[in-house]
C-alpha cells in the first residue's frame, strides 16, 4: 500500500474536530485512505442503493443501526444527513466521530459550511504524487508518468493506463456530470473536454474556446464550473499587484490528473508522450499539479499562482509565502541551459519583495544561478516543505 502524505494531517484532524471531511476526484484514494487510518470506524458507503434510500427516507434508523465512530462514503450523495450530524456532534463532541468523504465540492462545500461550520475540518486528496510514488521506487521518468498519470489503481492493481482511463471519463460523463447539471448535448461537451487538454497550461480565453466548440460563453462557464466541481480541472488564478506596468489577468487551465489530459490527447505511450507537441504544456501540467499535491498534503491553501506581462514574459507558477512571491519556471528539457532562469530574474526585478526562485526541470544537472536553485522535478515538493 503506498502510504500517502496527507495521513498524517488526517489524523491531526481528527484529534481537534468532531467531522473530518475529505474532499477529491473520484478515484484518488480518499475510501482506501481513510479506511486505513480509521479501521475501528463503521464505514458505510453511500453509492450503496439500499444504505442511500435508507439515509435519505429514515435518517433516525439509519444511524440506530450504525451508531459510530462512522465513515460516511460520498456524502454528497446524501446531504440531509449533515443536519443530522451537526445534531449529533453537538450532543456528543468526541473527536474524529465523524469521517466524510466527497467528490463534489461545490455541493458539499455549500453544505458542509451551512451545516458544519465550525465542527469540521476540510482537507483535499488529490491523486498520487510523484514524491509518494518516489518514496515507493516506482518509475518516475517523466514520460512514463505523463503517460501513466497518477490515479492509484494504475499502482495498485496493475491496470493499463489507456483502459483506466476510458473508463475513468465515461464513468464521469455518465455519471457525475448527470448529477452535476442536465446536459443536452453530452457529445459536445465531451469535445469540450478534449479541446481543454488541447489548451492545458495556457490562459483561458472562453471567446475561443465559445467559436471552436460552437457554444456560448456563458454555458462553457457553466460547463467549466462543472469540470472544476468535480475536480477533473482547475484555473490557476494570475499574480498581480499594482507594480506600474499591464499583467495578463486570465488564470491557466490545469488538469487534476495529468494522465487523463495525455488520454484525451489521444498519447498511447510514454514514446508517444514524449514527441507530442504539447510535451512542454503536459509536463508543465504535472510540476504544477505536484505543487499543488504538495500544498494540500500539508492542510494549506495553495497559494499557487501564475503571473504574465504585456510583452510575453511570463513565469510558469508562483508560489506565495508569508506575502512574499517565489518565482518557479518549469522546462521539460533534460539539458540546463542559462536562459532558463531569466524570466525568473525579470519576475525578481519587477516585483520588488520577490523570494529566491527556482527553475524545475527534467535534467540530473543542479547548478546554482543568481537569486535561484535548479531542481530535478522529482524533487518539485521540496519547494513547499516547511521552513
Amino acid at each position: 500500500m503506498i502510504k500517502r502524505e496527507l495521513a498524517g494531517k488526517l489524523v491531526a484532524s481528527a484529534k481537534e474536530y468532531p467531522v473530518v471531511t475529505v474532499i477529491g476526484p473520484r478515484q484518488a484514494g480518499k475510501t482506501t485512505l481513510v479506511r486505513e487510518v480509521f479501521p475501528k470506524h463503521t464505514y458505510c458507503n453511500l453509492e450503496n442503493p439500499e444504505l442511500r434510500q435508507l439515509a435519505t427516507n429514515d435518517p433516525k434508523q439509519f444511524f440506530a443501526l450504525h451508531p459510530g465512530p462512522l465513515i460516511l462514503d460520498e456524502i454528497q450523495r446524501v446531504p440531509e444527513l449533515l443536519s443530522w450530524i451537526q445534531v449529533a456532534v453537538d450532543a456528543n463532541k468526541e473527536k474524529g466521530f465523524f469521517i466524510l468523504t466527497g467528490s463534489h465540492q461545490l455541493r458539499l462545500h455549500e453544505a458542509v459550511a451551512q451545516s458544519l461550520a465550525g465542527r469540521t475540518a476540510l482537507l483535499r486528496l488529490l491523486p498520487l504524487s510523484i514524491k509518494e510514488l518516489s518514496a515507493t521506487g516506482a518509475s518516475c521518468d517523466k514520460n512514463d508518468l505523463l503517460h501513466r498519470g497518477f490515479l492509484p489503481r494504475i499502482y495498485h492493481d496493475g491496470q493499463q493506463a489507456s483502459d483506466a482511463y476510458a473508463n475513468y471519463f465515461r464513468t464521469y460523463v455518465e455519471r457525475d456530470v448527470r448529477q452535476l447539471m442536465e446536459i443536452r448535448n453530452l457529445n459536445l461537451f465531451e469535445n469540450f473536454i478534449r479541446l481543454l487538454a488541447g489548451r492545458t497550461g495556457q490562459p483561458l480565453s472562453l471567446n475561443s474556446l465559445s467559436g471552436d466548440v460552437g457554444v456560448s460563453s456563458t454555458t462553457l462557464k457553466e460547463w467549466l464550473s462543472i469540470l472544476e466541481a468535480s475536480f477533473v480541472i482547475f484555473r490557476l488564478p494570475p499574480y498581480y499587484k499594482n507594480y506600474g506596468k499591464r499583467l495578463v489577468k486570465s488564470p491557466k487551465i490545469y488538469f487534476v490528473e495529468p494522465g487523463l489530459a495525455c488520454w484525451l490527447l489521444g498519447i498511447e505511450s510514454p514514446k508517444e508522450a514524449a514527441r507530442d507537441p504539447l510535451h512542454g504544456n503536459l509536463f508543465e501540467n504535472m510540476i504544477v499539479v505536484e505543487a499543488l499535491k504538495a500544498r494540500l498534503n500539508q492542510g494549506k491553501e495553495p497559494q499557487l499562482y501564475c503571473w504574465q506581462d504585456s510583452n510575453g514574459s511570463e513565469v510558469d507558477l508562483i508560489f506565495e509565502t508569508q506575502r512574499c512571491p517565489v518565482p518557479i519556471e518549469i522546462k521539460s528539457a533534460m539539458t540546463w541551459h542559462k536562459d532558463f532562469a531569466k524570466n525568473v530574474h525579470k519576475f525578481q526585478r519587477a516585483v520588488p519583495d520577490a523570494e529566491s526562485g527556482f527553475v524545475v526541470y527534467a535534467g540530473d544537472l543542479c547548478p546554482q544561478f543568481a537569486q535561484g536553485e535548479v531542481l530535478n522535478y522529482q524533487a518539485t515538493a521540496t519547494i513547499f516543505d516547511p521552513k
